[in-house]
């Protein structure tokens, strides 16, 4: 496996051989903050890969309040589902920061899989796996307060993408207080307090689009968390 991406991502599931021809099937672009590279409801003929950088995958809710459903980084794969699936894109997907992807055509991916049935069953196992992480966000969430559920997503959130600090650790994803609601299910001003009331607690630095665990210890009894299923 390839050790450059990070673990459970697609392209660490492969070979690094095979890895390598996947992106030489594609193009190699650059893309500003904020960069949309998929759109709820279009027709999706393109799969990218994430070389370096992060995305976030946003919904459009029925009562017209748009949802962070996930965040993808480095080694994930975005948009196969619609080339897969029912060709119409289900959710947006936009660039958190500046981000080098790689482009490829939806027949080219497909193809390639067919060739090598060894990467259809990482791209399963990825799918499983995603699956997996969302029903239990939804079973760990269930009955309990906000603050705690906001300090089960922040351990959780830091388990899969966080990085050492001076401070602490780094949560790794610089998402808003509306991004974090959206993951709990909760609105901006209850996110607010809950943070509040942590960070008073002395578990966690909060700033602009950046959340610090402080005290890992302290937030994991706090959260009554166990990360068997990060």
């Amino acid at each position: 496996m390839a050790a450059k991406w990070p673990m459970g991502t697609f392209l660490a599931r492969l070979p690094e051989a095979m890895s390598a021809e996947l992106i030489e099937l594609g193009t190699t672009l650059t893309t500003l903050d904020g960069t949309r590279l998929i759109r709820q409801g279009e027709p999706g003929t393109l799969v990218y890969l994430i070389l370096h950088g992060l995305a976030k995958i946003t919904i459009w809710a029925e009562n017209g309040e748009r949802a962070l459903l996930a965040v993808r980084v480095s080694g994930d794969v975005i948009g196969e589902m619609a080339v897969l699936g029912s060709g119409r894109r289900s959710a947006d997907v936009t660039t958190c920061g500046r981000a080098s992807l790689c482009e490829i055509r939806g027949d080219a991916f497909v193809g390639y899989m067919q060739r090598h049935p060894s990467v259809a069953f990482a791209l399963s196992g990825l799918l499983s796996d995603r699956l997996r992480w969302a029903n239990q966000r939804r079973l760990e969430f269930a009955g309990y307060a906000a603050d705690v559920c906001l300090a089960r997503i922040i351990l959780a959130l830091a388990v899969r993408h966080g990085r050492a600090v001076r401070e602490g650790v780094d949560i790794g994803l610089p998402l808003t207080q509306g991004e974090l609601g959206s993951l709990i299910g909760a609105k901006e001003p209850t996110v607010q307090k809950a943070l509040r009331a942590l960070s008073a607690r002395g578990l966690i630095l909060r700033g602009h689009r950046r959340v610090v665990i402080q005290d890992m210890d302290g937030l994991t009894r706090f959260a009554d968390y166990n990360p068997r299923n990060p």
